[in-house]
């Protein structure tokens, strides 16, 4: 994985990566690096087994193996108005799904993480909220 200047390496991520499959695993270590680029000052970590890049506490973009794809998931997708994001959950995320890195189309990818940057909605408190979701931005 091409490290950015003063960027440590997230091992729980490399770890994540390195354990899928041959194909998963280029299309993982693509979308880290993409993320990791256009986000430079976000935390990043696994969380629940997957990881996940946060802005102030909030998370905002992440990914994970499925049974037949990757997942990229936004956390506040459906406010993008991106036809090629599919609505994901009861909440505002949306998704992506790649079958090999060659269909992560890297300037569409920049334009959703910069809508991502822009547009959210408060993740980070759903819970004290009882499940309610305002929007940050």
């Amino acid at each position: 994985m091409t490290r950015l200047p003063n960027r440590p390496a997230c091992t729980d991520i490399d770890a994540y990566n390195a354990a899928r499959s041959p194909t998963d695993q280029e299309i993982c270590t693509l979308l880290a690096e993409l993320i990791d680029r256009e986000f430079p000052e976000a935390e990043r970590k696994i969380w629940h087994a997957h990881p996940v890049w946060f802005l102030d506490g909030n998370p905002v973009v992440g990914y994970s193996e499925l049974k037949d794809s990757v997942r990229l998931l936004f956390w506040s997708g459906q406010s993008f108005d991106e036809p090629t994001l599919q609505p994901e959950g009861k909440f505002k995320a949306a998704e992506a799904r790649y079958t090999s890195a060659t269909q992560v189309r890297q300037d569409e990818l920049v334009r959703w993480l910069s809508k991502a940057r822009d547009i959210q909605w408060d993740y980070k408190n759903i819970v004290r909220r009882k499940g309610r979701l305002e929007r940050l931005r």
